[in-house]
């Protein structure tokens, strides 16, 4: 016979699930953390997860040990977490190119809004769209008009097809209806250099890489990626506020779980995020670094996440962008 629970049953249920995460969110954490980034030691990303992570350690008064799990663009650590238990003991420290590109570009072994539990961002990086000096444009209408008049003659340089990079491109020549050549290279380094070197038009290089040309006037920043201005590019305009209303392309980090990890838990590592980039000396930190110590809540990265999906992948369908 089969039983039915009352609905007072299934409030009591709830209600005790409810009180032993409370519960649970009381004592933890009492045992160390981990902390996967699936990124090279070294690299930007795994400098911020290393910072946060030393911070959050002290916060919490437990170890937050990090371990790079590198491979699948990012793919071998994200699949690592998704899998894991979700007590709030397995951490990713992901990215906008794990959680927003990689997934509507290829097949992945996990999905970014399903199979993780948000906690918080942990930085942002702008990005800036910088010419060599021969390209005959000194703002964004310029080199609009420029590149209508001369389809597929501008060329510009990214660290590979599907990279942040490619995608800038690609959204802003959807985004003005111009036509320009895509150079991928193995590598951001390379593909900078070459713009450098004048065997590349452009490029929408992240900021910290490119400020040290732009500030000796090596070459040329017509606008900056991000919706505001950037702090130390003052007179540098933002995309959007010259003539591409609505531009946006932010590289980001952030923190996340398992899902169905206990929201008290969420919770509590999101304050610990939060104190963490509030800190003064770790804001000095990330200036240095060229980064912006960006926190938030879990809904608003869920909400940020979703949105950056579905932007990307319009990106990608309407490019026809195809991985090798």
């Amino acid at each position: 016979m089969t039983s039915r629970r009352t609905p007072l049953a299934l409030f009591a249920a709830s209600f005790a699930c409810a009180l032993c995460a409370n519960a649970q969110a009381q004592t933890f954490p009492d045992h160390p953390i981990h902390l996967i980034i699936p990124f090279a030691a070294g690299g930007p990303a795994d400098v911020v997860g290393r910072m946060v992570g030393a911070r959050m350690s002290e916060i919490l008064k437990q170890p937050v040990v990090p371990e790079n799990r590198t491979g699948a663009t990012g793919g071998i650590g994200a699949e690592f977490v998704a899998k894991s238990a979700p007590d709030g003991y397995t951490l990713l420290l992901s990215s906008s190119s794990i959680m927003s590109a990689n997934p509507v570009l290829s097949k992945v072994a996990y999905d970014p809004i399903h199979d993780f539990a948000p906690i918080s961002m942990t930085a942002t990086i702008e990005n800036v769209l910088v010419v060599n000096l021969s390209v005959p444009a000194k703002n964004i209408a310029e080199l609009v008009a420029y590149a209508k008049a001369n389809p597929n003659k501008l060329s510009y340089s990214s660290s590979g097809v599907g990279s942040t990079y490619h995608l800038s491109g690609e959204l802003f020549a959807s985004a003005t209806h111009t036509k320009m050549l895509h150079v991928p290279y193995k590598g951001a380094a390379p593909a900078a250099t070459d713009v450098l070197a004048g065997h590349i038009s452009l490029m929408f290089d992240n900021i910290p890489s490119a400020l040290p040309n732009i500030k000796t006037g090596k070459e040329r920043a017509l606008g900056v990626a991000s919706l505001k201005r950037y702090k130390d590019l003052p007179d540098v305009p933002t995309i959007a506020e010259s003539g591409v209303p609505g531009y946006e392309v932010i590289i980001w980090t952030a923190l996340y779980a398992p899902a169905k990890t206990p929201r008290p838990v969420i919770d509590v590592l999101n304050r610990a995020v939060v104190a963490a980039l509030a800190a003064p000396d770790m804001q000095e930190r990330y200036a240095k670094l060229g980064m912006n110590p960006d926190s938030s809540t879990p809904d608003a990265l869920l909400a940020y996440n979703r949105a950056d999906l579905a932007k990307w992948g319009r990106v990608v369908k309407d490019a026809n962008i195809k991985l090798d």
